[in-house]
């Protein structure tokens, strides 16, 4: 089964975030989003396996 969310931990106020994911973009995935809820900006990192699951994990920008 193809992971369709995610979820990582706010690098600023510790928020734990749920994204949805889109495996179309690629298996190694870099991209920058705002916490919806302190706004501070993280480089949010997906990896997809061959099986389909996914790791995601997270920096402060």
């Amino acid at each position: 089964m193809i992971a369709d969310e995610g979820e990582y931990t706010c690098a600023v106020c510790g928020e734990q975030i749920v994204i949805p994911l889109d495996p179309s973009a690629g298996n190694n995935q870099t991209y920058t989003e705002d916490c919806p809820v302190c706004c501070h900006a993280n480089v949010i990192h997906v990896a997809f396996d061959d099986d389909g699951g996914a790791q995601v994990w997270n920096s402060a920008e």
